[in-house]
């Protein structure tokens, strides 16, 4: 007994000197942050919203880390695109986007925000010299990369006698067995169900602010971008309802308009007016105060459209908000009269309406066409007119194959959405953006032929990873097991 206590009193003194305090840990993860953030990726939705995601997870984790007394503990792995484009030479796994960005997976297990931060940079193959800088004794990077950081090996008599958890043996367990839908929601559903009956009154409140502000406003609907909690929501609801109150005269424009609230003011390229959750209300009020001009723009925008698909044979062009960056009204105009200048200049021979019933997108951030899944040309506004012309002639009936599909898949989508919500009496049931039609029909279909009885009366959001949200939804991979 004497001996454990003075194993257990040089182990505190070494992991004191191993210790980083959270101040030093946010700034030794600086360049992961600048490399994963998801502000820096605009132009790609879905590497955006995937680095949102882990960052939230790993905020929760290194959170726990700093909790006094903490010790339950679970690996928890992490996707996140990083900007750099150089391949990783290290053993995580990892595969390179559509646009070009390299997705880093990552598993961390370990108990101190030393090793934590060690080994987030040496997955991500960045510098860990600067963690030298923070007075730290830290270990080799080697040794960071390890299954287990630990300086002793302490005998197994140790956690028999203490209760103590071993952390080898909850490593091995965990590599051992596969996450699985059932073993998940066994450990997860009551967390779940307290912070969903605990979030049921913001609900309520959310819905009825909702509707009396779409009402009184005669709005078409109210979105947000982002997947904030529903205390925020009702945060922004309320700032939005005491402008009405304030400012009445400056609202009479949004009639059978879309509000959604976002990073920044003004009017998207969708037409939504976009509301900055950032933003006082000055700055709404000069939203609205200038929406009479962006209406005006938005009629020369949709000009422009007809005459980019009066050039391209009767292409139509479109933009989808699911697939492209959130463009303001101005940066959109700019980008298809810019395309549209360099079209008129090459003359293209298309035969009027040749192409009609097609759809193409533009984007700023290619340099190849292609074909989409969904049908529509994805067409870089750089893109060379005649390789344009040669790929969208190549391409036609493929297109059109692939719209056709698109219209069979959204509704099979759509009625197993209504088959599963009924089926395991859910509330709501949802997918994230990034989360295709071809993979809701899947993950659908398979939890179709399960017993689960967990999920009654729960919020199922259909994502990449498990996780349960600050106000009680369930989000599981689409591909489960």
């Amino acid at each position: 007994f004497v001996r454990l206590c003075l194993d257990k009193i040089l182990l505190q003194c070494v992991l004191q000197s191993r210790t980083l305090s959270g101040a030093d840990a946010i700034n030794a993860l600086r360049p992961f942050y600048f490399a994963v953030h998801p502000d820096f990726f605009g132009q790609h939705p879905k590497e955006r919203e995937v680095n949102e995601n882990s960052l939230k997870r790993l905020n929760g984790y290194l959170e726990n880390l700093q909790k006094p007394g903490f010790r339950s503990f679970k690996p928890t792995q992490l996707t996140f695109y990083v900007r750099e484009r150089e391949p990783n030479s290290s053993n995580v796994q990892e595969s390179f986007s559509a646009s070009g960005f390299r997705a880093v997976s990552f598993t961390l297990h370990t108990r101190d925000l030393l090793s934590t931060v060690l080994d987030i940079l040496n997955s991500c193959s960045l510098s860990t010299e600067h963690v030298q800088s923070l007075n730290v004794n830290s270990q080799s990077h080697k040794e960071a990369k390890s299954s287990v950081n630990r300086p002793i090996k302490w005998d197994k008599t140790y956690y028999s006698f203490t209760g103590f958890k071993d952390p080898e043996e909850e490593l091995e367990q965990a590599q051992r067995v596969e996450t699985t839908l059932m073993s998940w929601l066994d450990d997860n559903e009551a967390s779940a169900v307290k912070k969903l009956k605990k979030s049921l009154p913001l609900r309520k409140e959310l819905e009825r602010l909702k509707i009396e502000l779409s009402h009184e406003l005669q709005l078409s609907d109210i979105r947000w971008q982002r997947s904030w909690g529903i205390a925020h929501r009702c945060s922004q609801l309320h700032s939005l309802g005491r402008l009405v109150q304030q400012r009445p005269e400056i609202l009479e424009n949004v009639k059978g308009r879309t509000v959604v609230f976002t990073d920044r003011s003004g009017m998207s390229a969708a037409g939504h007016i976009m509301l900055g959750t950032m933003d006082v209300h000055h700055h709404w009020t000069k939203i609205f105060e200038r929406l009479p001009n962006y209406y005006k723009l938005q009629k020369r925008l949709l000009l422009l459209e007809d005459r980019i698909s009066q050039l391209l044979g009767g292409i139509q062009v479109i933009y989808i908000e699911e697939l492209q960056p959130l463009l303001t009204l101005e940066e959109y105009f700019e980008t298809l009269n810019s395309f549209y200048n360099k079209l008129r200049d090459s003359r293209l021979p298309f035969h009027p309406r040749s192409l009609r019933g097609l759809q193409m997108i533009l984007e700023s951030d290619r340099y190849a066409p292609s074909l989409h899944e969904f049908g529509h040309f994805m067409i870089p506004t750089v893109c060379d007119p005649a390789a344009l012309q040669w790929f969208i002639f190549a391409k036609a009936q493929e297109a059109r194959e692939n719209l056709k599909r698109k219209e069979e898949m959204m509704i099979k989508e759509k009625e197993l959405i209504s088959t599963s919500t009924e089926r395991f009496s859910l509330d709501r049931l949802y997918k994230e953006p990034s989360v295709s039609s071809a993979q809701m029909i899947d993950c659908c279909k398979r939890l179709l032929e399960e017993s689960l009885p967990y999920l009654q009366g729960m919020h199922l959001c259909i994502s990449h990873f498990y996780s349960v949200l600050q106000d009680g939804d369930l989000c599981i991979p689409w591909n489960w097991k």
